[in-house]
C-alpha cells in the first residue's frame, strides 16, 4: 500500500462519495477509484460500500490507523522544516467545553501572535470522548478533566476549580446559600454519567459522607446540563468556569463544601510525541493559564494540595517550576 491509497479512503471517509472525494484531492474519480481497488485487493477485504459510499467496518478500521500515518507524515515535514525557526505546522487539539469557552478567546490570538506560521484545529468533546480521539491519532493534545482512568499520557496540571450547585430560582433549593451532600441527596439532581471523571469525584465525595447522589437524569456534556439547570429542569453539580462571571439570569449558585475541586490538565500522548506546533500551543497555553487563570470566578492555580501528583515527563507541572 502507498500513502496516495490512504489519502484516497481517508478522502473518501470525510466527504462521502467517491465523486466529493476525487474533488478533495484535485484529481479525477477514476484515480481515487483505483487507489481504493488496488487497497481492496492488497488487504483482501472491501473497504467502501459502492452503493451508498460509506466505510464498510473493515474500512473504518483501516481509514482510523491511515489518519494516524497521515497525520505523522506530516508532521514530520512541518518538524523538520521548522528546525531553527519557529514551529509551524498543524497543532490538533481538545479542549472540554466549559475550559475552552474561557481559554480559547485567549489562546488563539496569542498563538497566532506568538507563532504565525501554526494552525490550530480546536475538538470539542468530553473528557473520555477526547481521550479516544488520542488514542486514535485524530489528535494530539486534549485540555481535559483529570485524573484520567490510565496513565498512558503525560499530563500536565494547569488549574483546579470549585464544583457547585445551580439551581433556577424557582427550584426548592433556591433559598440555600449552602448545602451538604447528606441533604442534597434527598433531592434528585442533573448529574454526569456513571464512569464519567466529573461523576467519579461526586459519587466518592458522597459515599465518604456515607450517601449516593440521587440522579433526576444523567447527562453527558456539562454546558447542556447546566444549559438545563438555567432552564429549570433540574438542579446540577458543575464546575465554576461553567457559569461565565458574566452571565446573569433567573439562577442562583450553591455551594457544596464537601465537594473538593475539579483539576483540568493537559494530556498528550508518550509516543510519538506531538509535533513541534502542538507543543508550542502547550506552552502558550501553561503561560496564559499562568496570568489569568486566579481572574476567573472560582478558579486557582493553586492545586498541590488538592492531588496527588503524577509521574509527568518532560515540562514540569505548574507549582513543580
Amino acid at each position: 500500500m502507498d500513502i496516495k491509497q490512504l489519502q484516497a479512503l481517508l478522502a473518501i471517509a470525510d466527504h462521502g462519495s467517491f465523486s466529493a472525494a476525487a474533488k478533495s484531492l484535485l484529481t479525477v474519480q477514476s484515480n481515487v477509484s483505483a487507489h481504493i481497488q488496488r487497497l481492496e485487493g492488497e488487504l483482501g477485504v472491501t473497504l467502501v460500500d459502492r452503493h451508498d459510499g460509506s466505510l464498510t467496518d473493515e474500512g473504518e478500521m483501516v481509514a482510523q490507523r491511515a489518519r494516524r500515518v497521515i497525520h505523522e507524515i506530516e508532521d514530520i515535514d512541518a518538524d523538520i522544516h521548522s528546525l531553527g525557526e519557529s514551529p509551524s505546522g498543524e497543532a490538533r487539539i481538545g479542549a472540554i467545553g466549559t475550559t475552552g469557552r474561557w481559554l480559547m478567546p485567549l489562546l488563539l490570538p496569542e498563538v497566532s501572535a506568538r507563532h504565525p506560521n501554526v494552525h490550530t484545529t480546536v475538538f470539542e468533546g468530553a473528557t473520555n470522548n477526547l481521550v479516544l480521539r488520542i488514542n486514535t491519532g485524530e489528535i494530539d493534545a486534549a485540555i481535559v478533566h483529570l485524573p484520567l482512568s490510565t496513565n498512558d499520557y503525560e499530563i500536565t496540571e494547569l488549574f483546579a476549580e470549585e464544583l457547585v450547585l445551580i439551581a433556577h430560582t424557582k427550584h426548592v433549593l433556591s433559598k440555600k446559600e449552602s448545602i451538604s451532600l447528606k441533604e442534597l441527596a434527598e433531592h434528585p439532581i442533573l448529574l454526569a454519567p456513571r464512569g464519567t471523571p466529573l461523576r467519579r469525584i461526586v459519587d466518592r465525595a458522597a459515599a465518604n459522607e456515607g450517601v449516593a447522589m440521587n440522579a433526576l437524569a444523567e447527562i453527558d456534556g456539562v454546558r447542556l446540563m447546566t444549559s438545563l439547570a438555567f432552564e429549570g429542569y433540574g438542579a446540577a453539580i458543575v464546575p465554576a468556569s461553567a457559569i461565565p462571571g458574566w452571565l446573569r439570569g433567573d439562577f442562583v449558585r450553591i455551594s457544596v463544601p464537601g465537594l473538593p475541586r475539579r483539576v483540568v490538565g493537559w494530556a498528550q500522548r508518550h509516543r510519538p510525541r506531538p509535533n513541534r506546533a502542538t507543543l508550542a500551543v502547550r506552552d502558550t497555553l501553561i503561560d496564559i493559564v499562568g496570568r489569568h487563570a486566579d481572574r476567573q470566578p472560582g478558579v486557582t492555580k493553586d492545586i498541590l494540595p488538592l492531588t496527588p501528583r503524577p509521574v509527568t515527563k518532560g515540562r514540569p507541572t505548574i507549582g513543580q517550576v
